[in-house]
This record gives structure tokens, C-alpha cells and sequence, in this order.
């Protein structure tokens, strides 16, 4: 699974307008329902889900980055957002530090392994300081898409 393949076209907010962490979920849900990856009809139950989800534990887990998350019956395939905040969010990340970055994905209910292979991918990228780095750096979208590919060859390169 690939980095690329998974954050959908048109889904990639650099910057993102909002500063605070459930208008930047708002903002996130907003662009994968706008570029047809989730329905306008399941919208305000996808934006629940994931404001239910970050209540239980936040899922900005340091390092500057956040991964909120939901599997819903409505997701056909595994889609992200990303949205780029330079002026930082607080999510209330475990580290306590803002967050700059922030990969929404949305899986569908009954492909909990596809969920889990992506989970591991965009992990496995954001995990990396230099990925991290210059996904804080980039400056629009299409700067984002260009990291992700180059993020897919080097994984397949080593």
C-alpha cells in the first residue's frame, strides 16, 4: 500500500485554514467529502466518529503530528487527508508540543488488515525526521503529493 494511493486528490490542505483541532477535523472531513471520497449524506456522522474517537485519547501522538482516524460502513477504500499547519494546532498530543501535520483517514468498517496496512504506512513516513521536516516545509499541495511519491519510491528503493 502506498502513501500516494492512499491521500485522495484534492484532499491535501497546505495551509489549512482552520487553528483549532475540531475545525481542522471539520476541514479534513470537508475536502475528502468534496473531492468524493466519503458522502455529504455520511459527513456529519464521519465528523462525530472521529470527534468521539479523539475524546477516548487523542490521536496526536507527538512529534508534531496527528492521525485521527475512523472506520465507517460508507468508506468504500482506504482515503486521507492531509492537512499542514505551520503556525501549529494544539491536539492535545501526548507530547504536549503543537502539532504541524495531519493525516485523517477514513477505512471502511469491514477491512479492519487494509485499515491497519495503512495505518502502518503513514506511520512508518511519519515516524522518519526528515519526512516529518519536510512536510512541515512544503509549501502547497502540490509539494505534499511530490514528498508522498518520493516517500513511496524511497520504501520500495530500500
Amino acid at each position: 500500500m502506498k502513501l500516494s494511493q492512499i491521500v485522495a486528490e484534492g484532499a491535501i490542505l497546505a495551509p489549512l485554514a482552520s487553528r483549532e483541532r475540531d475545525q481542522v477535523i471539520t476541514e479534513l472531513i470537508d475536502a475528502l467529502v468534496a473531492c468524493g471520497a466519503a458522502t455529504a449524506k455520511n459527513r456529519d456522522e464521519l465528523l462525530a466518529r472521529v470527534m468521539e474517537r479523539e475524546k477516548r485519547g487523542s490521536t496526536g501522538f507527538g512529534k508534531g503530528v496527528a492521525v485521527p482516524h475512523v472506520k465507517h460502513k460508507s468508506v468504500k477504500g482506504m482515503r486521507a487527508a492531509v492537512g499542514l499547519a505551520p503556525a501549529g494546532i494544539d491536539f492535545n498530543a501526548l507530547d504536549r508540543q503543537p502539532v504541524f501535520s495531519v493525516f485523517l483517514l477514513l477505512s471502511p468498517e469491514d477491512r479492519p488488515e487494509e485499515h491497519l496496512q495503512a495505518m502502518e504506512v503513514i506511520f512508518k513516513n511519519l515516524s522518519k525526521d526528515t519526512f516529518r521536516r519536510f512536510l512541515r516545509q512544503a509549501a502547497n499541495a502540490a509539494d505534499v503529493r511530490t514528498l508522498l511519491e518520493e516517500a513511496d519510491n524511497q520504501i520500495l528503493a530500500g
